[in-house]
């Protein structure tokens, strides 16, 4: 039996007895297995590593950004996100301009390239999710989606807040 599979065992044996976190612990411990797995397996990941699609996810919504808000977004380092800029760049995926306020710093715009690969991307990845929940109605999908969110904003407030 693969070892996912046998997790994902316990951990309904673990729901029959009560102890919640027990189970949201496994469970999460097997999700992050999961999306490593389907990063291996399927073709979502073909265009894009995972760190360029976030990256380039972000800008698309934040618009043009410098190194520091980008980096603040994701929860990463600047120097960090500096380093994936610069793999960005040499692949076309990102623009680098010098910001008008201020020449030291500089600001990342998904190029037209970047912008259609992570299009691409996240046709799969929804192509991929729908294919794992097809028989799943919509207001459990509603429901699942709700508490993701939710859970992602009690680590990005636990981790990501200047008073954590």
């Amino acid at each position: 039996m693969e070892p996912t599979l046998a997790a994902c065992e316990l951990a309904d044996r673990l729901a029959e007895t009560g102890d919640t976190l027990d189970v949201l612990e496994l469970a999460t411990a097997v999700l992050v297995r999961n999306f490593e797995l389907l990063r291996r397996r399927t073709d979502t990941y073909a265009e894009l590593d995972q760190s360029e699609y976030l990256a380039l996810r972000t800008l698309d919504e934040l618009g043009s950004a410098d190194i520091g808000t980008l980096a603040g977004a994701l929860g990463l380092d600047p120097s960090t996100v500096g380093r994936q800029a610069s793999v960005m760049l040499g692949k076309g995926l990102v623009e680098r301009s010098p910001s008008a306020a201020d020449r030291r710093r500089s600001i990342l715009t998904p190029t037209e390239e970047g912008r259609h690969r992570m299009r691409l991307t996240q046709s799969r990845r929804r192509r991929t999710a729908a294919g794992l929940l097809s028989d799943w109605s919509e207001d459990e999908l509603r429901s699942f989606g709700t508490l993701l969110t939710r859970y992602n904003k009690a680590v990005a407030t636990k981790y990501l807040t200047p008073d954590a």
